[in-house]
């Protein structure tokens, strides 16, 4: 194998690279080794077909396994050899392979510009002490009696409210034209809950079980379905039934269902704690982007371009992801591409703070071992309901596992800014409370900070 080193720009660099027909060949045999080694055939014992037959057998997948390992090994030894570790994973220009052939193929990567990093142990900031109300308790008490309450059906003849769920059919009209796209039956409809538009719940609330009405309905202009967005119809709706819902008390009952305690007080103190972790990590992110802020300002460099729009990218499917959650549409906020300048004095923040992280974990000499990398994959596949190999060939196969490595360095790396920062203690400014601290079923991921940029 033999390669060649261009520079692209000053954070960029491509490797063209020619390998010759007798590695390709090697790697080929490998892979069809790995194939047949648990392979079971027709008139063959395990283990035992033979190499040619597996190679006709299996060709598309041996010879994609085949580049892939090759690839792979290259990629470990040149950037060893030219003293670079790429930044958020390799593109590369790579066709087939064919045995008896010689092969070409090239990469490009970003890596780490040169910072003139200043000094960062000791910097000053403030901390606030988290403090846990009553309040907040009794208010995630509640969350979690909701969370936990049943649904029973009204008997009494009244119009449904607020807290109620409607049992309803409905069908949406234009023009004299049903929608087809917007009609249920037997749909539960949590009323004052902000998961129907306000004209429609109205209809609902107007309503007695057993009736039907109808009204107009305009839908937002930035709805999820932009052919209905700003458009008015005429829903026709039919109440079936109402449910109420019934809190639970709370009681031992009730403590041991969510927390696994039999003690009221020891669920009201898990709800504390959790309430306190939570605070600690959120306190903890905002000192730790505070003291970054500090480093910022004092450091100019380059920013590697297909980072930041890498970074972009990643917001923009985020928003779309939330707004979609809210049934609006993206496409109602702006184009793409307005969207993105928007979105971009944020994303090149990100991406600075970042590579300051990745030179402080450069001369701390920070580092990850496979098998970290291993158990984040690992818990990720689990928290996700994911097969983890499946995960880890999905890093592999799209060239992110460097992406992800520098991510598990850079949050190393916020850990040491925050521990030789000197912080002072101050009392917490008055804020609500955070839904997501009133969590008994897993305290432990309260407030972690957001890892999906890898």
């Amino acid at each position: 194998m033999e390669y060649q080193v261009e520079d692209v720009n000053s954070v960029k660099k491509q490797v063209s690279v020619q390998v010759g027909s007798d590695e390709i060949n090697a790697a080929i045999g490998a892979a069809v080794a790995m194939q047949r080694k648990d392979l079971k055939l027709s008139g063959f014992r395990q283990g035992k077909v033979p190499g040619s037959l597996v190679e006709q057998k299996f060709k598309k997948e041996i010879y994609n396994q085949a580049a892939q390992d090759l690839l792979n090994v290259h990629f470990s030894q040149i950037l060893g050899e030219i003293g670079l570790e790429p930044l958020g994973g390799v593109d590369v220009d790579a066709g087939p392979i064919t045995r008896d052939q010689d092969y070409r193929y090239s990469f490009s990567f970003e890596f780490v510009p040169e910072i003139d990093l200043p000094e960062y142990h000791g910097l000053q900031a403030e901390k606030r002490k988290p403090v846990v109300s009553e309040e907040m308790v009794n208010n995630a008490l509640e969350r979690i009696r909701f969370e936990n309450s049943t649904l029973e059906l009204v008997k009494e003849e009244r119009h449904p409210r607020d807290g109620d769920v409607a049992v309803i059919d409905f069908a949406a009209f234009q023009n004299g034209q049903p929608l087809e796209n917007i009609k249920q039956d037997k749909f539960e409809l949590p009323l004052g809950e902000a998961q129907a538009l306000s004209d429609f719940e109205e209809i609902v609330k107007g309503l007695l079980p057993g009736q039907s009405g109808e009204g107009e309905v305009t839908f937002p202009d930035d709805f999820i379905n932009q052919d209905l967005a700003g458009q008015t119809v005429t829903m026709q709706v039919h109440l079936n039934v109402i449910k109420e819902r019934v809190l639970p008390a709370v009681d031992e009952e009730l403590a041991q269902k969510v927390a696994g305690h039999g003690s009221v007080e020891s669920l009201r103190k898990q709800i504390e704690e959790n309430f306190h972790g939570y605070f600690e990590n959120m306190e903890k992110s905002r000192v730790q982007k505070k003291l970054l802020d500090q480093l910022s300002a004092k450091t100019d460099f380059a920013l590697p371009e297909t980072m930041v729009e890498r970074q972009l990218d990643g917001m923009l499917e985020n928003k779309q992801k939330r707004l979609e959650q809210e049934g609006k549409s993206l496409e109602a906020e702006g184009s793409p591409e307005e969207l993105k300048e928007k979105l971009r004095p944020e994303a090149e923040e990100l991406v600075k703070n970042h590579l300051i992280l990745l030179e402080i974990a450069k001369k701390e000499d920070l580092s990850i071992s496979p098998q970290e990398v291993d158990q984040y994959l690992y818990q990720t596949a689990v928290r996700n309901r994911q097969d983890p190999e499946q995960l880890r060939k999905h890093y592999e196969d799209n060239n992110l596992m460097f992406a992800l490595k520098d991510s598990l360095l850079a949050d190393r790396a916020a850990e040491v800014l925050y521990e030789k920062a000197e912080l002072q203690e101050i009392e917490p400014e008055e804020s609500g409370e955070p839904e997501a601290a009133a969590e008994t079923e897993n305290p432990d991921e309260s407030g972690s900070p957001d890892e999906e940029n890898a």
